[in-house]
């Protein structure tokens, strides 16, 4: 249908109409603003979310627990998803509020030119009709001042008293308004005829065209109302295969959590490589009744099963005892003084648990490696870009090259012998703990044998004058500067009734069986803890107690001793 003949009369209406369709377009784009901004807050929300609970971490800390690197993965999906809200925020503030603002100002624009165009042709109407309304109104007026003249022409003709220059004068005057009176009937005629003629131009052809453009612009503004909505929903829908990969990434995420795996790193993480603690000897209290219980004199036992308990330096120190008893069983309650105490940070990581330890020299050895290669690298382009000057002198002097290859060169040995360096000091920690791992499938295939002992070499033998082996993986151990010529030489040492202070600790780095069971010297197991009571005086030998309490010497060359720092003396690693 046609505005133009079905509304030729509905100019006010369609004046209203075509502003409620701009006024309903401006609603809509409103609404897609707003709809944008909550996309864009959205995003923004998601971004800082993932940003909090992706804080930034040194390489160290870098997760390893597949639960942890799952959350990270859903995170990094997670912040993919938010870019995707952000497109859609961008497709819809470009596509669909920013075309509809536009569109907006065009229909405008449009709508003010038509109905200017329909109120100019009303106006040019409305003056013709007041012209014609005009003539109208004169050519009344003079065929009533035509008919007053004439009633009074007409009258006098009659009247025998007037005289002949009255009625001529009345007759001149009634034929001057009979014709006025045509005259403004012929202007009237015209008039009407041009007023007929321009109101059937301005309902058939001005007004139609006008209506026809306002409907051509209304249906324009509707089917543009119809694209916007499809760019609304396809600005949404061209981000779901996106958005259902980043759903799918975070299900494939968290189908690798693997329970497993996180127990195995656990274990791999804090595995120390010690051995788990022997049984604790009895500590028999009673020996100290026994010697108060016979006016100070010495117990009765005979000396050969005095001999046989140990040294009179192996009475357990009632002093220590008591934190002994608190302590020994640390590795499920309160860990001891020397266990809190550690060992300062040093270059071989020898401070710290084995295992740990060869972790630590294979990461560095890996970052070594590294630098080395990226050296390597550097060192070639060098030599390249160094023969390509000697071919192309005018490209550059090869001599300038030279101080920087130097000192590539030297950064690489410098990186080699650090490798080579650190390098051994992890053949040292494997070959200790495959030693220890032999050594404890050994002592476990030779349970029933006690006479077998442990050489500092790591060797088991059956007797004392069997000759020691000397394994691959480790030299062997110093032996001390004076040996023991004496059975008895330490007999005097220990006896003292008061037992002396802790100074410190130390731990065995090869076994010792104490000389053949010689008096005064101390048996003690590879990484073996004991109590550090005296030091080294320059002899070799240093005087330790064991958590049971036994005391006696030590070769100072077997244990690496740590001094607390308290006590006189420097932490002295063998």
């Amino acid at each position: 249908m046609s505005w133009g003949t079905e509304l030729w009369d509905q100019f006010d209406n369609l004046e209203k109409h075509t502003q409620w369709g701009i006024d309903f377009l401006e609603r809509y784009a409103k609404f897609v603003k707003e709809r944008l901004e909550i996309e864009q807050n959205y995003a923004k929300q998601l971004r800082n979310l993932v940003k909090k609970y992706c804080p930034k971490r040194s390489k160290d800390e870098e997760p390893r627990f597949t639960s942890c690197l799952s959350f990270y993965s859903i995170l990094n999906e997670l912040n993919d998803y938010a870019g995707q809200r952000e497109i859609v925020a961008e497709e819809m503030g470009h596509k669909v509020y920013g075309e509809l603002m536009r569109y907006s100002q065009d229909l405008k624009g449009e709508r003010k030119h038509h109905l200017q165009e329909g109120r100019k042709a009303q106006q040019y109407l409305d003056q013709c009709w007041k012209q014609m309304d005009n003539s109208k109104r004169k050519f009344e007026r003079e065929c009533k001042e035509a008919e007053k003249s004439q009633m009074t022409y007409e009258r006098l003709d009659n009247d025998i008293n007037a005289t002949k220059s009255e009625v001529e004068k009345a007759k001149a005057q009634y034929y001057l308004r009979t014709h006025t009176a045509d005259e403004s009937k012929n202007e009237y005629a015209a008039q009407l005829q041009n007023f007929n003629a321009e109101q059937w131009k301005h309902f058939n052809n001005a007004i139609p065209h006008i209506f026809k453009n306002l409907q051509d612009m209304d249906q324009r503004r509707t089917v543009k109302l119809g694209e916007t909505y499809r760019s609304f929903a396809e600005a949404e829908r061209r981000v779901i295969p996106i958005i259902s990969k980043c759903l799918e990434g975070m299900v494939s995420a968290a189908k690798a959590v693997d329970d497993r795996r996180d127990s195995g790193i656990v274990v791999e993480s804090f595995k120390s490589g010690f051995e788990p603690p022997g049984d604790f000897p009895f500590e028999d209290f009673s020996q100290n009744l026994s010697r108060t219980g016979s006016d100070g004199t010495i117990s009765n036992t005979p000396k050969g099963e005095r001999d046989r308990d140990g040294p009179p330096g192996s009475r357990p120190d009632p002093k220590h005892a008591m934190s002994k008893t608190k302590n020994k069983l640390w590795l499920f309650g309160k860990k001891p003084k020397w266990s809190v105490k550690m060992a300062p940070s040093l270059e071989d990581f020898s401070h710290l648990p084995p295992e740990q330890r060869r972790k630590r020299l294979q990461q560095r050895i890996d970052e070594l490696s590294k630098e080395l290669q990226k050296e390597m690298d550097q060192r070639d382009a060098l030599n390249k870009m160094k023969d390509v000057y000697e071919k192309n002198p005018q490209m550059g002097d090869p001599s300038s090259l030279q101080p920087k290859i130097s000192e590539t060169i030297c950064n690489m040995e410098k990186l080699r012998s650090e490798i080579h360096k650190n390098e051994t000091w992890l053949s040292e920690v494997e070959g200790k703990q495959s030693s220890r791992g032999d050594r404890r499938h050994s002592a476990d295939n030779h349970h029933h044998t006690p006479q077998g002992r442990e050489s500092p070499e790591g060797s088991y033998t059956d007797d004392t004058s069997q000759e020691h082996h000397t394994p691959h993986h480790r030299s062997n151990p110093p032996q001390p500067g004076q040996p023991i010529s004496d059975p008895h030489e330490f007999d005097d040492e220990f006896d003292d009734d008061d037992p002396l202070p802790v100074i410190g600790h130390c731990k065995a780095l090869y076994s010792f069986d104490g000389k053949g069971q010689n008096e005064g010297t101390l048996v003690m197991a590879e990484d073996e803890v004991l109590y550090i009571i005296e030091e080294d005086k320059g002899d070799g030998w240093t005087r330790a107690r064991k958590q049971s309490g036994e005391e006696g010497y030590v070769p100072t060359s077997y244990v690496e001793i740590t001094l607390e720092k308290n006590s006189k003396g420097a932490v002295t690693y063998i």
